[in-house]
């Protein structure tokens, strides 16, 4: 088992968690099947995260452009998964003290799936040991649209509009910024993942497919960003 430095870990990792389909494409499996074993690996990696120490964790499980793109067939296996899974496993981290967020826009979301937020929302956490956001139907740009327009709406001038008028109005506010990013699949780029709140980041590329990535694959990339010098332009 690789060692960590426990007084150095990240305190909010952020996961583009890429590859489901491939993954099941190359099984010879109907992509849905992907977002079933990805979604099973998203409770190992939720565990071990907290084991490590890590007090947030934010995974991208869909963008609005996959909203607007993906096959309806493709979208509505993944919001009956997403329907199993709130009342399966996201009910037994939260009982572990897993605080869910949902991050992103409820505009064009299923009604189902909205009243599952909201339940998440209302929910009290007792001993939280972990902060797990979902960024679902989100978009970097559109989070920034959004918290620009907030700004102004609650009468902010344009011109004097500060860094934390900005910060207070994303999705995250009051969050940590995340310190690493990791992206499996193999692909390299963040594709407007958290645009402002990865500017200082240690970006991190996995050839792995998201169902592959393995609790030792996450002790690897925090052990890879503890080489890292952060010193943030000085």
């Amino acid at each position: 088992m690789i060692n960590i430095d426990k007084d150095n870990v990240p305190k909010h990792i952020a996961i583009i968690m890429d590859g489901n389909r491939r993954w099941a494409r190359r099984k010879g499996l109907p992509d849905i099947k992907g977002h079933e074993a990805g979604a099973d690996n998203l409770e190992r990696i939720v565990e071990e995260a907290e084991k490590l120490g890590i007090k947030t964790l934010t995974v991208w499980a869909l963008s609005t452009e996959n909203l607007k793109e993906r096959a309806k067939r493709e979208l509505n296996g993944l919001f009956s998964l997403m329907r199993r899974g709130y009342r399966t496993k996201l009910k037994k981290m939260i009982k572990k003290g897993v605080h869910i967020n949902i991050l992103g826009e409820l505009e064009g979301l299923p009604e189902i799936i909205k009243k599952i937020i909201e339940e998440l929302r209302k929910t009290y956490i007792q001993n939280e040991t972990i902060e797990l956001n979902i960024a679902l139907n989100y978009g970097g740009k559109r989070e920034l649209i959004t918290a620009i327009q907030e700004a102004i709406k609650d009468g902010i001038d344009i011109n004097k509009l500060s860094e934390e008028d900005i910060a207070q109005r994303l999705y995250t506010k009051g969050q940590p910024d995340p310190e690493l990013v990791i992206r499996t699949g193999g692909r390299i780029r963040t594709s407007s993942f958290m645009l402002w709140q990865t500017g200082y980041s240690e970006l991190y590329f996995c050839d792995k497919l998201w169902p592959d990535f393995s609790p030792e694959d996450l002790r690897k990339a925090v052990a890879w960003y503890q080489q890292q010098s952060r010193n943030f332009g000085k």
